[in-house]
C-alpha cells in the first residue's frame, strides 16, 4: 500500500527574530504566522509531494485549527481517511522562533496527538501491516509507537525525534533509524551503552549497528548525512550547499524524501543522498510544509 505514516499533526506558530533571546530578556518578533506541521504530518507531506503513495495515521482536535493543519496534507494528495477528530483535545500546536541565520527553536504543545495511543494503532492493525514502508517519529504517545513497530511487516523507518524513551526492540526493528547527533548518542544510551555521550559521530552510529540496529543514518545539518549498515562501511554522503532562510522542517523533509526513494527501491545510501537534496531544498523557504519540493521541482546538488 505504499508508505504509512503514523505520528503528529501540528499547526506552527511561527515568529522571526533577529536573535534568539536569553534567559529572562524579552525581544521583538515579527512575520507571525500559522501553518500546518508536526513532524508526522511533515514527513508525510513531503513524501506524498514527490509522488509516493501516503497514507498518515494520526489526531487533531475539533477546533479550528485542524483545518490549517490538515490543509497541505490534503494538497500533497495524502489520504487522510484514518486521521481522527477528537472532542476533548485541541489541535497539537509548535510555537517556532526563527533567527535570521535560519536556526529555530521549538516548543510543541502536543494536545490531540496524545490521543494516539495503542488502542488506535490496535484498530489499526490492518492498515500497519499491508504497509510497504512504516514512517514514525516520537511525538507521540511511546505505547502507540512500540505497539506499530511490533505490528510492522513492512520497511520501519523511525526518526527517533524527540528522543522518548520507547522499547529497546522498537529501535532494533529500526531499518534505518534516523536520528541527528544528539538523537543518536542517546538512542545508545537507550541500548545500554554508557560511554555513548563520549564517541564520535562515526563512532555512534558503527556501535549501534553493532549492538543490533540494521542500519542508521545520522543527519548532520549542512555536513549531510553518515549512512550505516549491517556488513557495510559507513558512508557519508553530502549536502547541497544552498542559502538557509530557515531550517525548520529540514529533518523531516530529509526524512519523507528518504523513504520515498526506499520506496522506489533505491539503496540505503542512494536514499539518503536524495533525503539530503530534499532537506535542503526545504531550507531556501520559510516554514515546514510550505517549504517542501514537488515531483519535478529542481532539487540543489547533484
Amino acid at each position: 500500500m505504499g508508505i504509512l505514516v503514523v505520528g503528529s499533526i501540528n499547526v506552527d506558530l511561527n515568529v522571526r527574530v533577529v536573535r534568539h533571546p536569553l534567559p529572562g530578556e524579552t525581544l521583538h518578533g515579527s512575520n507571525r504566522s500559522m501553518a500546518p506541521g508536526g513532524k508526522g504530518a511533515n514527513q508525510a507531506v513531503a513524501a506524498a509531494s514527490l509522488g509516493s503513495p501516503v497514507a498518515m495515521i494520526g489526531s487533531v482536535g475539533t477546533d479550528p485549527a485542524q483545518q490549517v493543519a490538515l490543509s497541505l496534507l490534503r494538497e500533497s494528495g495524502a489520504d487522510i481517511s484514518r486521521i481522527r477528530t477528537v472532542d476533548d483535545e485541541a489541535t497539537g500546536l509548535a510555537i517556532v522562533v526563527v533567527d535570521d541565520a535560519g536556526e529555530n527553536s521549538i516548543i510543541v504543545i502536543p494536545g490531540a496527538n496524545d490521543t494516539v495511543t495503542a488502542e488506535l494503532i490496535a484498530a489499526e492493525r490492518a492498515q500497519i501491516e499491508a504497509a510497504d514502508v512504516l514512517i514514525m517519529q516520537g511525538e507521540i504517545p511511546t505505547e502507540a509507537i512500540d505497539l506499530a513497530a511490533q505490528l510492522c511487516t513492512g520497511r520501519l523507518v523511525f526518526n527517533l525525534a524527540p528522543v522518548v524513551p520507547v522499547a529497546k526492540q522498537t529501535i532494533l526493528r529500526a531499518d534505518p533509524l534516523i536520528v541527528n547527533e544528539h538523537e543518536g548518542a542517546l538512542a545508545l544510551e537507550q541500548l545500554g551503552r554508557e560511554d555513548a555521550q563520549s564517541l564520535s559521530p562515526r563512532g555512534v552510529v558503527e556501535a549501534l549497528v553493532d549492538m543490533g540496529v540494521p542500519s542508521v543514518i545520522m543527519t548532520l545539518g549542512p555536513e549531510g548525512a553518515l549512512v550505516a549498515e549491517r556488513g557495510k562501511p559507513v558512508e557519508q554522503v553530502p549536502s547541497a550547499s544552498v542559502a538557509v532562510v530557515d531550517t525548520t522542517g529540514a529533518g523531516d523533509a530529509f526524512v519523507g524524501g528518504t523513504a520515498h526513494r526506499l520506496l522506489a527501491g533505491d539503496t540505503l545510501v542512494d536514499a539518503a543522498r536524495f533525503g539530503a537534496r530534499i532537506g535542503a531544498y526545504a531550507c531556501t523557504g520559510w516554514g515546514a510544509q510550505p517549504s517542501y519540493p514537488k515531483a519535478g521541482d529542481p532539487l540543489p546538488g547533484a
